[in-house]
């Protein structure tokens, strides 16, 4: 039987490369991690997504000298086109990153960060000790043992739940795909635990008559 890996679409082969000297934790998130763990790829991506700790910031920056790096966080609006110095970004925070290969003149606004050719998004999280934090709003943690595994693809993955957890609170067109490709392969504590979460956060979500049906 052919290896998994092999099936492994380039962006993704790509993105193991890029992160392969990388020390600290991270993981593939969003969009291309549901295809991970379903195995092959279910819809068209804008772009690819990781997320590392807020606390491995400068690492990451350090990491990808030589890209072109905008940060939003809670000091810059959502499509300004600042390039990040490193300075410490205050979470919620993320950062569009557009690879050397890629380089071009510096947009006055990011309006459609993945045209203007930044392809791979850093979503930045908090952890308390060994747990990962979701919603410091809610104060709901999760042990960071749980939180993350091995995918088919090769790569540390963020899980099904918590990947849906997360889409939940934007609910875009895509993030219910991803959720319709997903719910089948839910195993029933990955189920309850997604259906706790998202009633804990988002009460009277859509997604909870499906999750208890």
């Amino acid at each position: 039987m052919p290896s998994p890996l092999l099936d492994r679409p380039e962006p993704v082969t790509r993105l193991a490369g890029l992160m392969s000297t990388f020390r600290p934790d991270w993981s593939l998130c969003g969009g291309w991690a549901v295809d991970a763990w379903l195995g092959r790829q279910t819809r068209d991506h804008a772009d690819i997504d990781i997320t590392v700790f807020e606390d491995d910031q400068r690492a990451l920056f350090d990491h990808l000298a030589g890209w072109q790096l905008i940060a939003h966080d809670t000091q810059v609006d959502a499509d300004a086109a600042e390039p990040w110095d490193g300075r410490p970004l205050t979470l919620p925070a993320h950062v569009h990153a557009r690879s050397p290969e890629s380089a071009d003149t510096m947009p006055g606004r990011l309006d459609v960060p993945s045209k203007q050719g930044f392809g791979l998004e850093i979503v930045l999280n908090r952890r308390a000790g060994d747990d990962w934090v979701l919603s410091r709003k809610r104060d709901l943690t999760v042990p960071l043992r749980r939180c993350v595994e091995q995918s088919p693809w090769g790569l540390p993955t963020v899980v099904p739940e918590v990947i849906l957890f997360y889409k939940a609170r934007d609910h875009r067109p895509h993030d219910e795909l991803d959720f319709l490709a997903l719910l089948p392969h839910l195993a029933e504590g990955q189920r309850r635990w997604l259906r706790e979460a998202i009633s804990l956060a988002h009460p009277g979500h859509p997604w909870l008559a499906p999750l208890s049906s």
